[in-house]
């Protein structure tokens, strides 16, 4: 066994491991970035984020060749390579991969392949990872080499960054056709025909992705509306937009049985809200509930790590655990399950770590964003939330009619867009703030970057009005709003 001391060890190399180990190298600290997987970069990376819109990219295409007949241009899709298609998805993965390993390698962070864990004194001790006989780590040329049997590292600080997993269903293991989102991106082409269990942007996302590529598409929820957390108004709109594509939605649904075989498909059997037993029979079902912390290793407990009862690690605002001088990020602490909140937290984690005094993660300006067709994306309070929180006052929500939108009557596509507004009680000026902002439309994941800076830097309302937005671009949308709301529409009654 071999022992060696770093002043920071992180456990996980996703999203908020990374960036701790990164910028915690940055502040001039030697860093142990241990992770079980081959490579980089974390369920994001690697089975997520990344590899999910590349064939979204896709999609988006197929799409953009049904429409041309509609404004003019005679086009057929005559077939779709999907060898191409998943080298096209695989060469975004590795391009992004091999920029961050390069990145980890420039700053100096010692990198490891092996399973990780908190000893009772407080090392952490490396052993291999499943498959392997010796903890490999990293050469400066990014390559791995083999290493010891176990290694003990002792340290300054340890960040457990372990991340999350797909959730199986309570009446079925993941099986066969039965699959979850790791899986359903390694499908070798797309779906003839799909259930989708969930209502969460996972769900979503290929609901719409595979129904953009001929996919005949059932989406079944336990609750009444998709993105139940959301606001009540966009997700209506974007279930309206959902039903206008063909895709079949099931509310209030409750599954009792998903009965599976090898290549045959499965049959989906469920309760409808009237209580009669259905079924539903596709060639893929997706199971996409939610995602479970991996934080069901006994060292855990052993370590002192207080976790909840959903097995999320406690922390204060800024990722300090029950434990002195171990903490805990990402997927695996309460709140969105998001990379970019991942990042956030990463910066705060090593920052606090080197003793300097950055903000804490302020939860109500992360932006939610879902990569459906259209996309949804939301900052802050919805409408219900503002009215019952006691420190805001003369709360309302503005809406306008989108398809006065130029760009927006181009695309065919129709959406929302809604600014929560209201004042802060404990604010002396009396000035109206941005509380929330809810958009469904092409592109809204890039619109709602715009609104993150309003709320998170408090600019009043009437400020927040009068920035320009260029013509014709579907940020005017915003613009609008944000006019109307401040009392001075211009496009809008």
């Amino acid at each position: 066994m071999t022992s060696e001391h770093y002043d920071v060890v992180i456990i996980g190399a996703g999203p908020g491991g990374y960036t701790v180990a990164l910028r915690s190298a940055e502040l001039g600290k030697s860093v142990l970035l241990v992770e079980r997987d081959d490579v980089v970069g974390g369920t994001c990376l690697n089975r997520g984020c990344i590899p999910s819109k590349a064939l979204i990219t896709a999609a988006r295409t197929i799409d953009t060749i049904h429409r041309g007949e509609q404004i003019g241009i005679d086009c057929q899709l005559q077939e779709i390579d999907f060898g191409k298609l998943c080298a096209f998805r695989d060469d975004t993965v590795s391009t992004m991969r091999g920029g961050l390993l390069g990145l980890l390698t420039f700053r100096g962070v010692h990198m490891v392949q092996g399973i990780a864990s908190i000893e009772e004194d407080g090392h952490v001790r490396v052993v291999p990872a499943q498959g392997e006989k010796t903890v490999r780590g990293r050469n400066a040329g990014g390559d791995f080499e083999d290493g010891e049997q176990s290694l003990d590292v002792t340290a300054g600080d340890v960040v457990i960054a372990t991340g999350s997993r797909p959730k199986p269903l309570d009446v079925a293991p993941f099986n066969h056709a039965l699959i979850d989102s790791t899986a359903a991106l390694a499908l070798n082409s797309f779906p003839h025909s799909a259930v989708v269990i969930g209502s969460g942007a996972t769900a979503l996302e290929f609901a719409t992705m595979w129904n953009s590529a001929g996919a005949d598409v059932t989406l079944i929820m336990r609750g009444g509306i998709v993105l139940s957390r959301s606001d009540r108004r966009a997700a209506k709109v974007l279930m309206r937009e959902l039903k206008r594509q063909g895709i079949t939605i099931v509310t209030k649904a409750t599954i009792t049985a998903v009965d599976t075989g090898e290549n045959l498909g499965a049959t989906v059997h469920y309760m409808d809200a009237d209580g009669n037993g259905q079924e539903v029979f596709a060639e893929w079902v997706l199971a996409a509930i939610g995602r479970v912390p991996n934080t069901d290793g006994a060292w855990f407990e052993k370590a002192s790590i207080e976790l909840d009862e959903n097995g999320l690690v406690q922390t204060d605002a800024y990722g300090r655990t029950s434990r002195e001088h171990v903490w805990a990020l990402g997927d695996i602490t309460p709140g969105h399950q998001l990379a970019h909140r991942a990042y956030q937290q990463g910066y705060v984690v090593a920052e606090s770590i080197a003793g300097l005094d950055p903000s804490p993660v302020n939860e109500h300006t992360i932006p939610t964003v879902v990569f459906s067709n259209p996309e949804f994306a939301s900052v802050g309070y919805t409408l219900r939330e503002a009215k019952a929180d006691p420190r805001f006052a003369d709360v309302s929500e503005t809406l306008i009619p989108v398809m006065a939108n130029a760009r927006m009557l181009m695309s065919g596509a129709s959406g929302s867009v809604s600014v929560v507004s209201g004042r802060k009680s404990a604010d002396q000026s009396d000035d109206v703030h941005v509380l929330g902002v809810h958009i469904v439309s092409p592109d809204a994941s890039d619109l709602i970057a715009e609104t993150q800076q309003i709320i998170g830097n408090h600019v009043p309302l009437s400020a927040a009005a009068r920035n320009i937005h260029p013509h014709p671009t579907f940020s005017e949308m915003l613009g609008e709003t944000l006019l109307k709301a401040d009392g001075r529409p211009l496009h809008t009654r």
